[in-house]
């Protein structure tokens, strides 16, 4: 009673703090503190500092606190890794279509930053989703700016409502992982200002966000954090923005293009954005000390407004296993959930049902990976979710992932046909394999942690590569993956085609490959690395699936239903990466194989985005997209399987039948890498996601805005009815016509036939997400504003109106369409 109790005081705080804004009175105060401050104060405020937490460091002599930040968009993230709320991904939030519960997110994430005394959060990102490929899609809200910005602006006010302030990023047209230090994002105007900008701007004009952060990448040649047009002519004159604009960790590439391009906050640290590169600018008139104000101006404000100066940020009546946060996880994990695929209606699971769950995500939570990982109090994976709901009786878990010890192996050879395990070793004296090696040598496995020191006696600490060669010749058919991890180069070959490449000077990180592997079969195993200076590791992990092993097919063959797990995780998925569009090969091959044995297999799929189907969709009888579930993922899971809840989550995205198929295949990689930046030229220009394949008439595999539930609905009784200049009103009714309690996603979408430029054939102008019991109508009414008839006019450089005729649309999906009626502008 005391839980529910502490839950519902939390709950009535969440609306009793609003998001402030930048009064003349809060202005005059800031003035003040400003014109105390000397110039080198100025300048070092500008510049984050590390205090616990990064932050922006305190000046107690004007009473301004340590400001602390933390990441991120799906939980906090704390540098000293204390425990928090694991929300699931943004992609699952944006694929609710519930704004409302949204907002709760942002409140959750308020109040859990709140309890740790962090005044600025670290999300939301928006960046749309423009290709499958991207890395760190999983943190966003999907391919649709209508669609991404009601989603930011419900976040950032439940976050701004705790007092906490929100930062939306990153700033501008981050839409791949790949190299994006150097990758230059080349788009058209009125593509920038109808796509990748609406997000943005709409935040900031609705919800008041009250930080923008910069992103990696350059726009049309130019850096983000120092690109004048975007951070002043754009985002103060034309939307009027009065927060910070802070660089992302490293973003920024110069000192005074940086002051003098809008920047006002140089994160982590003023590496850049320093006294000994300032002071001398300003003496030369380079820089003026007004534009240092100016910047310090921006963070006072803000920080006054929000009450920074005048409270403690931390509220100890808020528990950090906040209750609140922990059923809102849940309940984002129920809604976002995509049912894709469900022949004979497989799904739901019956109490009958005998079900053996397989796959290397089943018991485990998995996440994307970077500045979006959150290390929680504790997690409910799917088998524990199916456990505790349904019980064990009925419900099986086999874990069919071995990890092999390669020492102990008896599967790697020296040479082919030889007895002899192990690897054949060459060390280099160079970086570059050259000559003859220093010493060769047998190594019974790929695994060293040399740190600082010599691979061995009389041999460098520094500059040296080393070959490893040999037969991998397995026992049994299996599904197999190699992961190689290494600081500085390493690659792997297999039968001579590289199949891993990371020859970088880089920090440890991984890769993986996987191949379905023949029983005596011969491969010729192929490992090559260099270390250029530092610390120097480098180890091959070894896992596979026994396709032969007799207690496997028997598990398989002794249930009706099989709930298999596959997908991504932190490892392949992740910031600063891009990823595959398939999921790992020998995961395509698990569904295969199982399918082989029991045609019932319901897959679930955990990623940020879209995946192949094409080469096992038709294996799996039904498909759900788990997207990342976070802490509550295998409850809410368990609840969908078993027919507790209907599934109600809707793509917030469109996934090809194929990578080539995508409208940004011919142009989302650089075409020139001869220059100092990659440019990267948008050729798809406003078609991107569903506008694309619409206007190039291309069948999606599955639909933007689809999604199956276990029930059945019917539109009737439409209407238009204008409620203003340009505001109409779409109303009609939905009724619930099938054996379920559910959830429809009502889509409105708006074709415009009268503009003077190519328009695509719909894009999506309102929704609205209603529950309905079964057997129940509701009326439902969707308003649409003056901004959903609008286009960019590059001459203008405006949104503009074009007189004539407009089609309003209503669908389940943006492939469904159940009505529609043109009217006149």
């Amino acid at each position: 009673m005391k839980r529910v109790w502490n839950f519902l005081l939390i709950s009535c705080f969440s609306s009793s703090v609003v998001a402030q804004v930048i009064t003349p009175e809060v202005k005059k105060r800031a003035d003040k503190i400003l014109k105390q401050m000397t110039l080198e104060q100025k300048i070092d405020y500008i510049g984050g500092e590390k205090i616990n937490y990064p932050g922006i460091r305190p000046m107690p002599e004007f009473g301004i606190p340590h400001i602390r930040m933390a990441d991120g968009p799906q939980g906090i993230r704390k540098y000293d890794v204390t425990e928090s709320t694991l929300y699931p991904c943004g992609m699952l939030s944006a694929a609710t279509w519930n704004k409302q519960l949204v907002k709760k997110l942002g409140i959750g994430l308020g109040q859990d930053a709140r309890s740790r005394g962090i005044h600025i959060l670290l999300g939301p990102g928006v960046n749309i989703y423009r290709s499958p490929l991207c890395g760190r899609n999983f943190e966003y809200f999907g391919e649709d700016p209508y669609l991404s910005g009601e989603t930011a602006v419900a976040y950032i006010q439940g976050v701004q409502s705790q007092g906490v302030i929100a930062t939306i990023k990153h700033f501008a047209a981050n839409n791949q992982e790949w190299d994006r230090h150097n990758v230059s994002s080349d788009i058209d105007e009125r593509t920038l200002h109808e796509i990748y900008l609406r997000p943005f701007e709409k935040a900031i004009k609705q919800a008041n966000v009250g930080a923008v952060m910069s992103a990696y990448n350059l726009l049309n040649g130019v850096h983000t954090s120092e690109h004048a047009d975007l951070n002043i002519n754009i985002l103060r004159n034309k939307w009027n923005f009065q927060g910070i604009l802070m660089s992302d960790w490293g973003s920024v590439y110069s000192s005074i293009n940086a002051a003098n391009g809008g920047l006002d906050l140089e994160m982590p640290r003023g590496r850049y954005m320093n006294k000994e590169t300032l002071i001398p600018a300003i003496k030369n008139g380079i820089v003026s000390e007004e534009t240092i104000d100016e910047k310090v101006r921006h963070l006072l404000e803000i920080f006054i407004a929000y009450g920074f100066l005048d409270k403690q940020q931390q509220d100890k009546s808020i528990p950090y296993n906040n209750p609140y946060s922990n059923q809102v996880a849940l309940e984002l994990a129920r809604e976002g959930v995509v049912l894709l695929k469900n022949d004979n209606n497989i799904l739901p699971l019956t109490k009958e049902d005998k079900v053996l769950i397989l796959g290397p995500n089943a018991n485990r939570t998995v996440t994307g990976g970077g500045s979006g990982f959150v290390h929680t109090f504790s997690t409910v994976d799917l088998v524990s979710g199916m456990k505790q709901l349904a019980g064990t009786k009925n419900i099986q878990f086999k874990d069919i992932v071995s990890k092999v010890d390669i020492k102990a192996s008896s599967e790697f050879f020296t040479e082919k046909g030889s007895t002899t395990n192990g690897f054949n070793a060459q060390y280099y004296d160079n970086i570059v394999l050259g000559g003859k090696p220093l010493v060769a040598q047998t190594d019974l496995a790929v695994d060293f942690d040399w740190g600082n020191e010599a691979p061995m006696q009389n041999f460098p600490k520094d500059n040296f590569s080393v070959r490893w060669t040999s037969i991998y010749k397995p026992k049994n058919n299996a599904l197999v993956k190699f992961k190689l991890a290494a600081d500085n180069g390493f690659r792997m070959f297999i039968n001579n085609k590289e199949v891993i490449s990371d020859w970088h000077d880089k920090a440890y990180r991984s890769q993986e490959t996987s191949f379905r592997a023949e029983a005596g079969k011969e491969y010729n195993i192929k490992i090559e690395y260099y270390e250029k200076a530092g610390a120097a590791n480098i180890d091959l992990a070894y896992e596979k699936v026994n396709l032969d092993d007799v207690t496997f097919k028997q598990a398989v063959q002794s249930v009706n239903k099989i709930v298999l797990s596959v997908g991504f995780d932190s490892s392949n998925e992740k910031e600063n990466k891009d990823r595959t569009f398939a999921i790992p090969t020998w995961q395509e091959e698990l569904v295969k194989a199982v399918a082989e044995i029991n045609k019932n297999v319901i897959v679930v799929v955990n990623s940020g985005g879209g995946v192949d189907f094409s080469s096992w969709g038709k294996n799996a009888s039904a498909i759900m997209m788990a997207w990342y579930t976070g802490q509550q993922g295998g409850t809410a899971l368990a609840e969908i399987l078993t027919g507790k809840i209907s599934p109600s989550g809707k793509l917030p995205l469109t996934i090809e039948k194929k990578w080539e198929e995508n409208p940004t295949y011919k142009s989302y990689y650089a075409e020139d890498v001869k220059g100092i930046h990659l440019r990267v030229p948008y050729k798809e220009g406003i078609f991107v996601g569903y506008r694309g394949y619409d206007h190039f008439n291309i069948e999606p595999y599955y639909p933007f805005g689809y999604g199956l539930t276990y029930s059945s609905f019917e539109y009737k009784n439409f209407r238009i009815e204008k409620a203003g200049n340009l505001v109409y009103n779409v109303s009609f009714d939905i009724t619930n016509t099938g054996e379920y309690d559910a959830a429809e996603v009502a889509q409105i979408y708006v074709g415009l036939s009268n503009s003077v430029v190519v328009t695509p054939p719909k894009e999506l102008k309102g929704y609205e997400k209603v529950f309905l019991k079964k057997g129940e109508t509701k009326k439902v009414t969707v308003p649409l504003d003056k901004d959903s008839f609008t286009s960019y006019d590059v001459k203008k450089h405006q949104f503009v109106i074009n007189p004539g005729k407009a089609e309003i649309m209503i669908g389940k999906s943006s492939r469904d369409i159940v009505w529609k009626q043109a009217i006149t502008l």
